[in-house]
């Protein structure tokens, strides 16, 4: 009987992590249809093949270090503990692969339990981060179209969604992080740990890359370039939406014994835990995930007055900065968190455009940097004392430790991409030449795309005569 139960428990979590995968790609259709209706007609196809290669370029890098550097870096290394061994993350391991086959002959260090569980398991968990991976990355996708140099992008993305994010995902979004350790940071579905760091990245980005030609006029005064299709972009927004709520399922685990996290968790009957083994209820984020996105939509009917695409944006931003701590928040804090947190971004948006000259087409540094690190922020207050982790010995939640992650969090995509960015821009690889921009980055397809018409068109007329 408690064999089957195992069984069952193991099978029910491994079905969970996999319908939280499908939800979570209409994510990525999301991104897609959102960037199309947003670029002019004379961008579409570079525009979507740009965002949509990510997709294949991160799974495989993800694969060979991306995973790894997850359960091999909680410590720092060098901070709190060493590299950690990780047998099961390594790409050419057995374990990497899915079979019921038990302990690997000749593997150390795995017990028969460890190894049942990993064959079972592994691919579904893998398969959840590395949808959060292609999210980060895609972020920065939206915000750059029209003028960025596709090979550029990926580069990025490869460098964010493979590398940048998973490390900070091991320091504060692990049960041992020793962000989480030493300094309580609590970060339950990602403001800082996936939102903030691609906000940085986006932004360093931009700076290097300039904005697109004739956003602002001759005395600085900013344009604005309308959406191409309103309708994609509010379809796209609301697939997104869609797409969170695996991405918040997929941060949660559905059933867990006490026993299993080392009897830290009082009682015997089993819970779902959040991203820490802290306990909570997919009721908790039901409520907590519907009263910010509502808080954010009205706000931002309010002050956009009745624009859509910032209504939907910042309904999006909403979500984005109640995550940090939707875990351990009353759904009234969600809603006021939701709709008070876009508004400052919103206005820091055009602030920043005008003073500094940035073009981000789509608001994402906005939406999802200032969101997420001011979510980040507002978390280590509203949740001051609360325990971070059930393990005891972790420092609890507080204002500094949630202020210095979040920091870190945008840091830590900003200064590497940067880097990158100056190094690519120097090679003349970042931007395209202003020609195709004004011609439009799907010039050539284009003029393929009508002489194939043309030359159908002309055979069809000869044979009618």
């Amino acid at each position: 009987m408690e064999g089957n139960l195992n069984a069952l428990t193991t099978i029910f979590t491994e079905f969970y992590y996999w319908v939280t995968i499908v939800m979570m790609f209409l994510i990525h259709v999301g991104f897609c249809t959102y960037e199309v209706g947003v670029s002019r007609r004379r961008n579409h196809l570079k525009t979507l093949m740009k965002n949509a290669m990510a997709i294949p370029l991160v799974t495989v890098t993800f694969y060979f270090f991306g995973w790894w550097i997850y359960f091999g870096f909680p410590n720092g290394p060098g901070i709190a503990g060493g590299l950690v061994t990780a047998p099961f993350a390594e790409a050419w391991n057995p374990l990497m692969g899915t079979h019921l086959s038990g302990v690997s002959p000749g593997e150390t260090g795995v017990t028969p339990a460890d190894a049942a569980l990993w064959h079972r398991l592994n691919g579904v968990f893998w398969g959840a981060f590395l949808l959060f991976s292609i999210t980060t990355a895609s972020i920065i996708s939206g915000s750059i179209i029209e003028r960025a140099r596709s090979g550029a992008f990926w580069i990025v993305a490869v460098l964010v969604g493979s590398v940048l994010w998973i490390l900070d995902a091991a320091w504060g979004w692990h049960p041992q992080g020793w962000m989480v350790k030493l300094w309580g940071y609590h970060d339950a579905y990602a403001s800082g740990v996936v939102h903030a760091i691609a906000g940085g990245a986006a932004l360093a980005f931009l700076i290097v890359l300039g904005p697109r030609i004739g956003k602002f006029k001759p005395d600085g005064t900013p344009r604005d370039i309308p959406p191409h299709n309103v309708w994609l972009v509010t379809i796209g927004l609301f697939l997104i939406y869609t797409g969170f709520w695996g991405f918040y399922a997929a941060c949660n685990i559905p059933l867990i014994s006490p026993a299993t996290i080392a009897g830290q968790i009082t009682g015997e009957i089993w819970t779902a835990t959040n991203i820490y083994l802290a306990p909570t209820t997919l009721s908790a984020i039901t409520f907590n995930f519907l009263m910010s996105l509502s808080g954010g939509m009205m706000a931002g009917y309010l002050v956009s007055k009745g624009d859509p695409f910032w209504t939907f944006s910042m309904g999006l931003c909403g979500v984005i900065s109640a995550s940090a701590g939707n875990d351990l928040y009353h759904p009234i804090q969600a809603l006021l968190i939701g709709a008070i947190v876009p508004t400052i971004c919103y206005r820091l948006h055009y602030f920043v455009e005008r003073r500094f000259k940035i073009d981000d087409a789509v608001g994402a540094v906005a939406v999802h940097g200032y969101g997420g690190f001011l979510g980040v922020v507002v978390a280590g207050f509203m949740l001051w004392g609360q325990p971070s982790s059930p393990y005891e010995g972790f420092a609890h939640i507080n204002p500094l430790g949630n202020f210095a992650g979040a920091v870190l969090m945008f840091v830590l995509g900003f200064v590497p991409t940067f880097v990158v960015c100056k190094i690519l821009n120097g090679m003349n690889l970042l931007r395209v030449p202003a020609k195709v921009e004004l011609e439009g980055v799907d010039f050539a397809l284009n003029h393929a795309f009508e002489a194939s018409v043309r030359d159908v068109g002309a055979a069809e007329k000869a044979m009618m005569k």
